[in-house]
């Protein structure tokens, strides 16, 4: 895959985008205005579907409110930089052909950062956060981006949270930003982004979407790769010698 260079936009180039969000907030919460911030929007804009511009967005004014809720302090630009990039890897500018699709937006993410002379730190912080976004069970010890990101991805794509989450806010969320279509349309933009890559999906919950929707196929089973194993197992005898 090659990527796409990501050098500093000229100032002109951010006017469309500043004018699109600079005024939309929910309850307290911006879109952070700030030249990162709107880059990073411009890339998803162009690049992405309205179904998963939305989608990004929507996590992380999620996301956010989660972090507020929980008195987490959090780094609103990066937290938008990681929700803007966290499903890039679906699209075919940035799917590579073997990696797993949140590890091609993690890596896009961490290009984009250090192109923009943000420290290493903070840009292993948006790589974590990507390419853990789908991974349950982890996240909430990590930095609080890391583990914002996946709440945010929880809420919008299977409801965890939910019912925590103010519902006036909820709806304002997703007034400017629709669900239209949304529950089917996430799993067929899923299954699109790595159906030339199945493989990369074993161990992980896309899998399902693949035994979803390609015909006859079944991820690997752990116990049936540790049975077929050709490493063979030391022999009672050979361990009483």
């Amino acid at each position: 895959m090659s990527w796409r260079p990501f050098a500093p936009r000229p100032s002109v180039a951010l006017v469309s985008s500043l004018q699109e969000i600079e005024h939309i907030h929910m309850a307290t919460i911006q879109i952070p205005d700030t030249r990162l911030a709107k880059e990073a929007h411009d890339i998803l804009r162009e690049f992405s579907t309205d179904l998963l511009y939305n989608h990004s967005n929507r996590v992380f004014f999620f996301a956010a409110q989660q972090g507020r809720q929980r008195k987490i302090t959090f780094d609103s630009e990066l937290l938008y930089v990681s929700a803007a990039f966290h499903d890039l890897g679906l699209l075919s500018a940035y799917s590579s052909e073997t990696e797993r699709f949140e590890v091609d937006g993690a890596n896009a993410v961490r290009q984009f950062l250090l192109a923009h002379d943000i420290p290493e730190e903070k840009a292993q912080t948006a790589w974590e956060a990507i390419a853990l976004h789908t991974t349950p069970g982890v996240t909430q010890y990590m930095r609080a981006e890391v583990a914002l990101l996946f709440t945010g991805v929880g809420l919008d794509v299977i409801g965890l949270g939910l019912d925590d989450f103010p519902a006036d806010m909820r709806q304002e969320i997703v007034e400017a930003y629709p669900r239209t279509a949304f529950k089917d349309g996430i799993n067929q933009a899923f299954f699109d982004g790595f159906a030339h890559k199945l493989g990369s999906t074993w161990g992980t919950v896309m899998a399902h979407v693949c035994e979803r929707y390609a015909p006859g196929y079944k991820s690997p089973n752990l116990c049936d790769l540790i049975d077929n194993f050709t490493f063979p197992d030391t022999r009672q005898l050979e361990r009483l010698a």
